[in-house]
């Protein structure tokens, strides 16, 4: 399932009136009575190493016995808080499905029995994805090409170019079509250029992958056809921009008319493109134009035959899934263990788990809410909002680097803010879905294009304000500059991130770091650049503007600087959003925790202070091992840094000194002038 639900102008985790001078609301100064998920008050410390001092790596120190004693399941490329969440939230998520199969009448029910029916999906082989892999063999010229290409995009088969119906960055309230660079079988386009034995095998392991799907479904000339869409791709991957580039909200705002576009990339016939949908835009973002020129250009001189191929080749991946255990293994192979590093493929259920979740989501989420998502949960997570908010307003009032002008502004957009939190206000309706029991492909190509009509079906419309990009069993929360909302699903709210019977530091330093992650992703380097009303729009004054890069590039600097592989490194400036909003997220939080506490000195609890409690307890929720695979492609890939790093993001906060007194001298100790402050 492909879907493009929040747009350019969102960030995701792993993703109002007036509070920036409200009274806190009130909450307990000492660990409540109940018995917490976790330890004693609700940090695990039988997972702390002892043996490595904060000021060398906090991770570790928080983590290290747990990292050594946690291995990685078989069906996981990495393992963590998020991952033990994710796997209680499919459980409950299969006791759901079950229930719903023995009602013919159910949608979800109906769904759920097509995936788990593999028995009637190896009996079927490939007749059921046969009469489109026919269409696609069927390109003759560059104008059927363009057209079978704008099938699949609605039939969520990823094409040449990706494009989604978002709101326009600078008239929030109306709706645009928006397109980007695609037609790359490999996670981007380092896979492609980048040096190094590394990614040479992967480029290798990729070929002879292509060849393999080519033979599976009966093609002649594998070997050849594999190596000649390989030389396609990467005179594609040439002409991609960069993450970093791709990221840049001034950079990727480019508006023009269809002819504008036709003549900026005549290669290609897009008019006939998005008429094949029903599209006829008046205007369109087009993300990156130079690399949309450069792959028109491409297309136009490429044989049909290797442009044919690319089609079917993303059609076997896309569908893998829903197609035999031959097709499915086989391309789990290579996206699962070869890039990921991943040994086995998960359980039928838990892929049926997932496939319901992207399918039929809200429909699953209204069960879910009403099963495990009690009302007190959101009572205290408003509660925690509402005292987030708040202490980011203190913060902006105290701020040294930015002009009164921008603070005025600053006040207006943190009032604008909209939190959601669990589920949405407006639950979807799937009436028009045909859902078959007998008919797992059928069902994913249904789903995909009523997905696509959903969207496209925005243009003109108002803008949907009750709409969430992701489903209630999510283990993530996310950021939507367009709406200047903060969202955070029902799933994530749960031990570690937030335990009601946890002590506060814990809770603070957990789900109210994330709290403070999403605010501060709408005051990030791309963020800060959406004014209050959502519109991307140049509030600050030029000073502002310098100031606020010099702090960002001390930031930045200090992630180049992580190394986790010998030669391989974090990228400062592909994940500064990120480590903005790590940053300043846990700023906001303590200062919301030290608010809590009214006055009062926070207790001592098994000998640690409410500050040393609260650092704990954000490193909890950054839990992860990784396999080493999955680390490489999330280097090259994954806007956030890796959890290690996101931890000892406490470097930069004297706080964390004053309460752990790591020496001069240790791994990550700052000396203060060092120490970064943004928000």
């Amino acid at each position: 399932m492909n879907k493009l639900l929040l747009g350019a102008a969102a960030s995701a985790l792993a993703l109002a009136a007036t509070v920036a001078h409200a009274d806190q609301a009130a909450a307990p100064t000492a660990a409540p009575a109940a018995k917490p998920t976790y330890g004693s008050y609700g940090f695990d410390a039988t997972g702390m190493d002892k043996s490595v001092k904060p000021g060398d790596d906090f991770y570790d120190y928080a983590n290290g016995t747990w990292a050594k004693n946690t291995p990685i399941p078989a069906d996981k490329s990495n393992y963590g808080a998020f991952n033990t969440l994710d796997d209680l939230s499919r459980e409950r998520t299969k006791g759901i499905l079950e229930a719903a199969q023995s009602d013919p009448n159910s949608k979800i029910g109906n769904a759920y029995a097509s995936y788990m029916d593999a028995a009637t999906v190896e009996a079927k082989g490939m007749a059921p994805i046969l009469p489109w892999l026919t269409e696609v063999k069927g390109v003759t010229d560059l104008a059927s090409y363009a057209k079978v290409a704008a099938k699949a995009a609605r039939a969520g088969v990823p094409g040449p170019f990706r494009f989604y119906v978002g709101q326009d960055d600078k008239e929030p309230e109306t709706y645009i079509l928006s397109m980007m660079q695609g037609g790359l079988g490999l996670p981007d386009r380092d896979y492609y250029l980048e040096a190094g034995d590394k990614m040479a095998a992967i480029r290798t392991a990729y070929v002879a992958h292509l060849e393999k799907m080519l033979t599976l479904v009966g093609e002649k000339d594998a070997k050849a056809r594999a190596a000649a869409l390989m030389a396609f791709e990467t005179e594609i991957a040439k002409v991609h921009w960069t993450q970093v580039d791709s990221r840049d909200a001034d950079k990727t705002y480019n508006k023009m008319t269809l002819a504008q576009l036709q003549q900026a990339a005549p290669g290609f016939d897009f008019a006939a493109f998005y008429a094949a949908n029903n599209l006829k835009p008046t205007e369109l973002l087009v993300a990156q134009p130079s690399a949309i020129t450069g792959e028109a250009a491409l297309i136009a001189k490429t044989p049909v035959g290797v442009l044919k191929d690319a089609l079917l080749l993303s059609s076997l991946h896309a569908y893998a899934d829903y197609l035999p255990d031959s097709v499915a293994s086989a391309d789990f192979a290579f996206y699962g263990t070869t890039l990921s590093g991943t040994p086995e493929r998960e359980e039928r259920w838990k892929r049926g788990a997932t496939f319901l979740k992207e399918s039929l989501g809200e429909e699953v989420g209204k069960a879910y809410v009403a099963q495990y998502f009690p009302p007190e949960t959101k009572a205290a997570m408003d509660v925690l909002v509402k005292n987030v908010l708040a202490a980011m307003g203190r913060r902006i009032d105290a701020l040294p680097w930015m002009s009164d002008t921008a603070k005025a502004r600053a006040h207006k957009k943190l009032a604008a803010f909209t939190p959601k939190i669990g589920y949405p206000d407006k639950w979807r309706d799937y009436a028009g879905l045909d859902v078959k029991r007998d008919d797992l492909l059928g069902n994913a190509q249904r789903s995909n294009a009523f997905e696509f009509d959903y969207n496209i079906g925005k243009l003109g419309k108002p803008i949907y304000r009750w709409e969430w990009g992701m489903t209630p069993m999510e283990i993530n929360a996310y950021a939507n500059f367009g709406m200047v909302e903060i969202v955070f699903p029902a799933a994530i709210l749960q031990p570690p991130f937030f335990d009601p019977h946890a002590d506060p530091a814990v809770n603070y330093g957990g789900i109210g770091a994330v709290i403070g992650h999403e605010l501060s992703h709408h005051f990030d380097d791309q963020g800060a650049k959406y004014d209050e009303t959502g519109k991307l729009n140049q509030w600050w004054t030029d000073q502002d503007v310098a100031n606020f890069k010099a702090l960002t590039q001390k930031l930045g600097a200090q992630y180049d600087a992580y190394e986790p592989f010998p030669g391989a490194h974090v990228k400062g400036a592909f994940t500064m959003g990120e480590n903005i909003g790590d940053l300043g997220g846990l700023a906001v939080a303590l200062d919301a925790y030290h608010a809590s506490l009214g006055g009062k000195k926070a207790p001592v609890i098994d000998g640690l202070t409410g500050d040393q409690r609260f650092f704990l307890g954000w490193a909890q929720v950054w839990r992860r091992n990784y396999r080493e695979a999955n680390l490489r492609q999330r280097l090259v890939t994954d806007p956030h840094a890796p959890s290690q790093y996101r931890t000892d993001i406490v470097r930069n906060f004297d706080s964390w000194y004053d309460a752990f007194k790591p020496a001069p001298g240790g791994k990550i100790y700052l000396a203060p002038k060092d120490r970064v402050k943004i928000w």
